[in-house]
């Protein structure tokens, strides 16, 4: 059938463009992730919806798309009523350490399930799962296994054509919407409290209109350098997001600094011994993050 028609309407330009509805954004996003377009049709969908913008129909259709598509998380053997903690990694730490697994291994020494997942987006960065390898922790393979409390997952292993439609950006040098979606995809069977970050203030609104679209169970705040932990230096504003309803459970930090807590390089080596050094308690964990994973937690009693 081609998706033609919908580039049609989607691609008047700014002012001009159509939005599209909750299934036919599906029915686009569907036809991509199944090889049945052509790389010029993908060129000119991920354009137009940057230049457009998406709305919360939109990604709950494309979000459709992709939960009916990738190749989820089993539950484990031993399932509880528990959810999992969902944790994005897509963009990488430029300045500052990559502690999105400091997050994740925080939050299993505490008793949760984690499933982290992502694929490199951007040149030049240290990955998190750069700095899982460096700990010892590879990504599983088979989803359809899951024995561990910590889970690492590829995006390539959850469906491939939605990491070669990230990888566009690689090409045009442009996000798409797929760099949104993978930020408010469930990959696990069961039920899941979603940790996601926004890097500019308009993605904020869209994504939490999402959640409420979607009435999933979600944890938002401004991620740091695009990774879905709080900033170790200033604690943002953390939102909670249950069936629809959404609170604020943790206020910005106003003022100045008063100290900076002393951070590794951004090294994978550097970063992996620094997180080891705070599970060991040999170093405090940044206020900011022992206040996420207080957060997480207790979300996850409400659940």
């Amino acid at each position: 059938m081609g998706i033609g028609h919908y580039i049609k309407e989607i691609g008047r330009g700014k002012d001009g463009a159509r939005s599209l509805t909750r299934e036919q954004a599906a029915d686009l996003l569907g036809q991509i992730l199944d090889d049945q377009v052509t790389e010029l049709e993908v060129g000119a969908f991920c354009l137009a919806m940057r230049i457009k913008g998406e709305t919360p129909f939109e990604m709950a259709g494309f979000l459709d798309a992709v939960h009916s598509r990738i190749q989820r998380l089993a539950l484990p053997q031993e399932a509880s009523t528990q959810a999992t903690v969902v944790i994005p990694c897509y963009n990488g730490a430029r300045k500052l350490p990559a502690l999105a697994p400091l997050l994740a291994l925080l939050l299993v020494q505490a008793g949760a399930r984690v499933c982290l997942h992502g694929t490199p987006t951007e040149t030049g960065r240290i990955s998190s799962f750069e700095v899982l390898a460096t700990l010892g922790y590879s990504p599983n393979l088979d989803p359809s296994r899951n024995h561990a409390a910590l889970q690492i997952l590829a995006t390539e292993t959850l469906n491939r054509n939605l990491k070669k439609l990230l990888d566009v950006r690689r090409v045009v040098g442009l996000r798409n919407p797929a760099h949104s979606l993978v930020k408010l995809m469930n990959p696990c069977q069961g039920p899941a409290l979603l940790v996601s970050s926004y890097t500019h203030p308009e993605y904020a609104s869209s994504m939490a209109e999402t959640f409420k679209l979607l009435e999933a169970s979600a944890f938002l705040l401004r991620g740091t350098e695009g990774e879905p932990v709080a900033d170790p230096r200033r604690t943002p504003q953390m939102e909670f997001f249950h069936r629809g309803q959404s609170q604020t459970v943790q206020s910005a930090q106003a003022g100045s600094l008063v100290s900076v807590p002393d951070l590794p390089s951004t090294e994978a080596s550097a970063t992996a011994q620094y997180i080891q050094a705070v599970l060991k308690q040999q170093l405090p964990v940044p206020t900011p993050v022992r206040l996420q994973v207080d957060h997480i937690l207790q979300a996850l009693k409400s659940l």
